[in-house]
């Protein structure tokens, strides 16, 4: 191969490898800054000032499988046409209540397909409280976007094995 050839080559070579480097660490940098919620809420507010619990939102934590996201229904419960505080998000949600429309959270804790979950389960008869998975929530000040503790095998298992519970894998695999 002529000298220019392999020179060319290597600099085809270095550019992509530099680019990749690069691709790498942007990767790295952005990875686990989840997710842009459609309301800035701040749960501190919620929890510290209004005297909610989670529940108060989350109010299939501990009747159903899922907790599930608020439903602008829950959220008439209060905000419902004359702003209760000086806060732009609250008028965000006053505007998803006058036009009727469901506010678009995004889900954060998203369990596998193949595992079964039930929030009844574990806070009923667990009797786990929430903050073991979500943190300790009145401390947010803004808008959750990404787990506190993640959904993850290893995670689930350090749970079970401290709290001297079943490690079947039937309890959760389905």
């Amino acid at each position: 191969m002529p000298k220019s050839a392999r020179t060319r080559n290597l600099i085809i070579l270095s550019s992509v490898g530099t680019v990749l480097v690069v691709l790498f660490i942007v990767v790295r940098l952005y990875a686990g800054r989840g997710v842009v919620q459609p309301i800035a809420y701040n749960h501190r507010v919620h929890i510290e000032n209004a005297g909610m619990q989670c529940t108060d939102c989350h109010v299939h934590a501990k009747d159903m499988a899922s907790a599930t996201v608020p439903s602008l229904e829950v959220c008439q419960n209060c905000h419902s046409a004359e702003p209760v505080s000086k806060s732009p998000e609250e008028l965000k949600v006053l505007k998803y209540v006058a036009d009727k429309k469901e506010i678009p959270w995004i889900r954060i804790y998203e369990v596998p397909e193949h595992v079964y979950f039930s929030h009844r389960r574990h806070v009923i008869g667990g009797k786990l409280e929430c903050e073991a998975c979500h943190g300790n929530m009145n401390e947010q000040t803004q808008p959750v976007t990404t787990a506190f503790l993640p959904v993850t095998m290893e995670n689930c298992m350090n749970c079970h094995r401290q709290r001297k519970v079943s490690n079947d894998c039937l309890a959760c695999h389905r």
